[in-house]
């Protein structure tokens, strides 16, 4: 199994922080939530060459998320 770690996607948005789209990844591999955390005022000041109004950071780990379907809501 590959080992957990957090990348920092930043996003390019709309005015008012609506219709967000990934503008890039940042390189840095992070060991946790909080170090992406914390180092996103710096990576966000470094990718203020994004062409949208408004950009914005998330950070998100590399393992894929499971989504439950809920059978009990299914329609025929």
């Amino acid at each position: 199994m590959e080992p957990l770690f957090f990348v920092m996607a930043i996003m390019g948005c709309g005015d008012g922080s609506a219709n967000c789209a990934e503008a890039r990844v940042e390189p840095v591999r992070y060991a946790t939530i909080q170090q992406c955390q914390a180092a996103m005022p710096a990576a966000l000041q470094r990718n203020t060459d994004i062409d949208y109004p408004v950009i914005s950071a998330a950070c998100r780990s590399n393992r894929p998320q499971l989504v439950q379907f809920d059978t009990a809501h299914r329609r025929s």
